[in-house]
């Protein structure tokens, strides 16, 4: 028995059915659009690679003193996108060079200890691939034009490993106060670290949710918004001052 549609009517259902249409079809025409003719192609993640590890130290003496912010550091996010009800091929992703601040390393006895950090991050600075939604995290989501700024300062010390005395990767946690948006958390961040007498690299990423610090999920004509959660992200690059 072969099946068949019916047909509306009246014309409050042709118009329905015509509506309907017009939705697929739009749906669809911005699927085509996000998906087709503008892929994303997201930076990866932040990594210490092998070229970048420092040569080994004798001794820590040469870390002890202040370090501040050098060329090649950058901070930023990391969020997942959505097409209507469909996830995005990529991570939207936007980073910016626009930061200060430094840190305080003390040494007892061949123990390297970071006493005191503090950065500050201009948010409103970050670009991704996509111009457009650049605009749009000034005024949605991080707002960054009513909240240009974001900043971590260390509250409790961290002891480095021995191995970070031989030019070795280090995980440490760091924890500090993290104001965005205008407000502040205690996070836990875990970090990897690599030191020389010259340079410091730290790498590190934190996923929370949107409301931990009183934002909304972006979300463009509802269309295109985001996923629940989004991952701030960092590399830093430190230099005896």
């Amino acid at each position: 028995m072969a099946l068949r549609f019916g047909v509306p009517k009246t014309k409050r259902g042709v118009l329905g059915t015509i509506a309907a249409a017009v939705l697929v079809a739009a749906v669809g025409g911005a699927a085509f659009i996000y998906f087709v003719l503008f892929p994303t192609s997201a930076a990866p993640p932040f990594r210490l690679s092998a070229a970048e590890r420092p040569v080994a130290l004798g001794s820590g003496s040469s870390l002890v003193g202040q370090w501040t912010i050098a060329s090649g550091s950058q901070a930023g996010y990391r969020v997942r996108e959505k097409l209507a009800f469909l996830p995005a091929l990529d991570d939207a992703v936007g980073r910016t060079s626009k930061i200060t601040g430094g840190a305080t390393l003390t040494d007892a006895s061949g123990n390297v200890t970071v006493t005191a950090a503090s950065f500050v991050i201009n948010v409103y600075s970050l670009k991704s691939n996509e111009y457009l939604r650049d605009e749009h995290i000034h005024t949605i989501g991080i707002q960054s034009a009513t909240y240009p700024n974001a900043s971590f300062k260390l509250t409790r010390p961290v002891r480095l490993a021995r191995n970070a005395l031989s030019g070795g990767v280090v995980d440490v946690e760091v924890s500090g106060d993290v104001t965005m948006h205008g407000t502040t958390k205690l996070l836990t961040i875990p970090v990897e670290m690599t030191l020389s007498s010259s340079k410091i690299q730290a790498v590190g990423s934190y996923t929370f949710p949107w409301g931990l610090f009183n934002m909304q999920a972006p979300s463009v004509g509802g269309f295109v918004s985001v996923e629940s959660t989004a991952t701030m992200e960092f590399k830093l690059e430190l230099a005896h001052a």
